[in-house]
């Protein structure tokens, strides 16, 4: 990937805190949602309810398409990014456990006092691995768009 795209990519990834996630209900149509997440190079993870829609979706299909954006007055000032990914349930305690209670904390520092004493046993952490990722930068002429297909090394980078 070029490291001027994996530099915007993460740019991106730090200064938003959430995101669109859209899954595929059982009766074929995509249901979006929004979550929030948190990310380490091209890794992103999100917190659900276990029982919750999505999580029964992403039991039967892991594809999910998400957006990750912000709303702006001037249309030539949109940006933001549009990803193909893999969604994986995370098992590990302990992963989930520093998803939760340290690297959520991080980015929504206003959340420490409710995950404090938080029950785990009902949340489920998902790894979204992104397969595909387009950059959408107005500034550069309407509807610009980059796209990087990703791969493996590209998510090991840290």
């Amino acid at each position: 990937m070029d490291t001027a795209l994996r530099t915007k990519i993460l740019e991106l990834l730090a200064e938003h805190r959430i995101l669109t996630l859209a899954t595929l209900r059982p009766d074929g149509w995509p249901q979006a949602t929004t979550v929030g997440y948190v990310s380490r190079g091209l890794r992103l993870w999100f917190m659900t309810g276990k029982d919750t829609q999505k999580a029964r979706n992403l039991a039967r299909d892991n594809r999910v398409s998400l957006t990750i954006d912000h709303d702006t007055t001037d249309p030539m000032a949109i940006g933001g990014l549009s990803m193909a990914a893999r969604a994986f349930p995370v098992a590990e305690e302990a992963t989930i456990r520093e998803i939760l209670f340290v690297e959520l904390p991080k980015k929504y520092p206003e959340y420490v006092s409710m995950m404090t004493g938080l029950d785990i046993s009902g949340v489920a952490v998902f790894e979204l691995q992104p397969q595909v990722i387009s950059v959408l930068d107005y500034s550069k002429g309407f509807a610009h768009t980059d796209e990087v297909t990703v791969t493996e090394a590209d998510r090991a980078a840290a």
